[in-house]
C-alpha cells in the first residue's frame, strides 16, 4: 500500500498553493518586470494604451514571468538556498524536496499557454523578444548551461531583465528606446553582480562559481561600480537626472561596499539595491509629471 501511495503521488505530484507560488515569485521583485514594462509603455507616448497584446503583457509580468524567473531558479538553486540566511522569507523560498515536482508542474503550466497566447496576440517581433527573455531565464538556471555557473555569462545574462522595455514599442510599433534599453541592460549586469556579493560564502560552500565568487567582494564592488558608471552614461541623452539618480544610488551602494568589502556589508546594503529601481524611476517620472502639467504630452 506505500509503495502504491508514493507511486501515485510521483505521478500525481500535490498542487503547491497560490500562496506559495507568490512567495516563489518573489513580489518584492516585481517591480523589475511590471516596471519595465510600464516603462516602456510611457516611453510609447500611450501611457493609458487599451491594446490587448499590451494588457495581456502587463498581466503577464506579473506572476506568470516572475514565477518562471525565481521558480526555476529557487529549483536549481535549492542546495545553496539552504545555506543562505537571506532564504525562507521575502528574498526568496526556501523550498523542501517535496515542492520540486509541483513548483515545476505549475511554472510550466502557468507560462507555456500564457506565452502561446501572448505569441497570438503580439507581432512576431515583440513575441520573439519576449521569447527571447524567457530562455535566458531558464539558461541561467537550468542545464545543460546553467549560465548561473559560469562565471561573467551569469551576469551578462541578466541583460534579460531590460527586454521588457522593448516590448511596447515593438507591440505598438513604435521606435525602440535604444538608449535607456542599453542602460538598463548594463544596469541589471552591475546589480547582479551586487546582489550576487552577499551569497558568495553560501556559493562557494556549494561549489557554484560565480562572477561573485570569482572576482571577490571587493572585486565585485568594483566590477558593480563600472556598469553602474556605464548605465548612467547611457542614460546621459536621455534625462541627466535620471542619470544623476542612477549613479548616486547605485554608485554609492557600490562605494558603500567597496569601502567594507564583506559579505555582510553587502547584505546589509541588499535591501537599498531592491529599491533602487524605485528611485531612479521615481525620478524618471518627474519628467513625465512636468510633461503632464505642461499639457505637452501627445498620444495619451
Amino acid at each position: 500500500m506505500r509503495t502504491r501511495a508514493r507511486l501515485h503521488n510521483l505521478a500525481h505530484p500535490a498542487l503547491l498553493p497560490l500562496r506559495r507560488l507568490l512567495v516563489v515569485s518573489r513580489p518584492a521583485l516585481w517591480i523589475n518586470t511590471v516596471g519595465t514594462l510600464v516603462t516602456g509603455v510611457w516611453l510609447t507616448g500611450r501611457l493609458y494604451t487599451l491594446d490587448p497584446g499590451v494588457l495581456a503583457l502587463l498581466l503577464y509580468l506579473i506572476l506568470p514571468f516572475n514565477l518562471l524567473i525565481y521558480g526555476l531558479n529557487d529549483l536549481s538553486d535549492r542546495e545553496e538556498d539552504a545555506r543562505s540566511s537571506r532564504k525562507g522569507g521575502w528574498q526568496g523560498a526556501r523550498l523542501t524536496v517535496a515542492e520540486g515536482g509541483p513548483l515545476l508542474t505549475a511554472t510550466l503550466a502557468i507560462n507555456l499557454p500564457a506565452l502561446v497566447l501572448l505569441a497570438v496576440l503580439l507581432p512576431p517581433a515583440a513575441s520573439l523578444l519576449l521569447a527571447v527573455s524567457a530562455v535566458l531565464f531558464a539558461a541561467y538556471s537550468l542545464p545543460p548551461l546553467r549560465l548561473k555557473g559560469r562565471p561573467f555569462l551569469d551576469g551578462l545574462s541578466n541583460v534579460a531583465y531590460a527586454l521588457p522595455l522593448a516590448l511596447p514599442a515593438l507591440a505598438l510599433g513604435t521606435a525602440v528606446p535604444w538608449w535607456p534599453l542599453l542602460a538598463l541592460m548594463a544596469y541589471a549586469v552591475g546589480k547582479h553582480a551586487f546582489d550576487a556579493a552577499q551569497d558568495i560564502p553560501a556559493d562557494r560552500e556549494a561549489g557554484t562559481r560565480t562572477v561573485a565568487t570569482v572576482l571577490g567582494v571587493r572585486g565585485t564592488a568594483a566590477y558593480a561600480l563600472a556598469w553602474f558608471a556605464v548605465a548612467g552614461a547611457l542614460l546621459l541623452p536621455v534625462s541627466l537626472l535620471t542619470a544623476a539618480a542612477l549613479w548616486l544610488t547605485c554608485g554609492g551602494m557600490a562605494v558603500a561596499l567597496l569601502r567594507d568589502p564583506t559579505p555582510q556589508r553587502a547584505a546589509c546594503l541588499y535591501p537599498l539595491s531592491i529599491v533602487t529601481p524605485w528611485i531612479v524611476g521615481a525620478v524618471a517620472g518627474v519628467g513625465l509629471v512636468y510633461l503632464l502639467a505642461r499639457g505637452l504630452w501627445t498620444g495619451i
